[in-house]
């Protein structure tokens, strides 16, 4: 092959590469020629990730269950890496923000449609019995869904409403923790103590999601955006896309979920109980809980009717 000057000058900018680092480039060059060809299954991992569906009964909707699950925290991870992208630039232009808002309710838009595979998808005697066996797990334990609504906006925001009046932006992290929402979920309605589903997510959790909480005070979504000097133009778009991304997430994305736990949990004239043992009654519907991310962005009107099927 004729060494032509496109291929020259690539050497050469990998030599200034590996220079840099006091790398020998042809090392580097020496191991690309021995390498095996990347095929698809290895670089995604195809074997490994077929793999993971680990069911502990032998009912076939088991695995369904399993497989959602696992597609939604992926589709959580790319919504926290669209966030992240967007905090950590040095330069959060108009254009950026734009563009990691789309990408965020591109894979929000996937969570809710994605619903009818729970919905519909499911043997409900099946699921009914299988469910047994997943005691104390539960869909709440989701440490990624609460990080996603740590980088969204400020933790006073997601205090439960009966704390809001007392619990604002100037109380401490710890403090706030305490008041959080999602916490009221997982107690116990007749004893007000922490279920076990609680118990092992908050071990695992409360320190990072309260370092995540600090770290994250400036640099949240809702931050980013009170920071960003757009044009008149760009600041409608942007807040369009805010106002879509967090009427998905809070109303969109919990009227499926509820959806889901009516479709297997009502039975009149009795109320199955959820496996964390939640009070998925209460905890579910956005009605009730109220959590929006950005109500400075929202008429009186509209955070009046927050939790009902209006669209943003």
């Amino acid at each position: 092959m004729k060494l032509t000057h496109d291929i020259l000058e690539r050497l050469d900018q990998l030599e200034e590469k590996y220079g840099v680092m006091g790398q020998d480039m042809l090392s580097y060059l020496d191991g690309l020629l021995y390498a095996d060809y990347l095929t698809y299954w290895d670089y995604i991992h195809l074997d490994t990730l077929l793999s993971l569906q680990r069911p502990k009964t032998s009912f076939p909707d088991e695995n369904i269950f399993i497989i959602y699950h696992q597609i939604t925290e992926l589709y959580f991870k790319l919504i926290l890496q669209a966030i992240e992208q967007l905090s950590s630039s040095a330069e959060r232009s108009e254009a950026l923000f734009i563009r990691q808002l789309e990408r965020i309710n591109r894979y929000t838009s996937m969570l809710v449609d994605s619903f009818g595979v729970m919905v519909n998808g499911m043997d409900r005697d099946e699921f009914l019995q299988f469910r047994m066996s997943l005691l104390p797990s539960s869909g709440f334990q989701s440490g990624q869904f609460r990080k996603i609504e740590i980088w969204s906006t400020d933790l006073h925001r997601l205090v439960h409403t009966s704390l809001r009046d007392e619990l604002q932006a100037d109380h401490s992290i710890a403090d706030l923790y305490q008041g959080l929402y999602w916490r009221s979920g997982a107690t116990e309605l007749a004893s007000g103590k922490k279920t076990l589903t609680l118990r092992q997510f908050e071990q695992k959790y409360a320190h990072e999601f309260q370092e995540l909480a600090k770290s994250t005070a400036q640099s949240n979504l809702w931050q980013c955006y009170l920071q960003l000097r757009p044009s008149a133009e760009a600041a409608e778009k942007i807040r369009h896309l805010l106002r879509e991304y967090d009427h998905k997430i809070n109303v969109g994305w919990r009227l499926a979920h509820l959806r889901s736990a009516v479709r297997y949990l009502e039975n009149k004239p009795k109320v199955i109980k959820a496996t964390g043992g939640t009070n998925w009654q209460q905890y579910l519907p956005p009605r009730q809980q109220q959590v929006v991310f950005f109500p400075e962005l929202w008429s009186a009107e509209e955070l009046e009717k927050w939790g009902t099927e209006m669209r943003s």
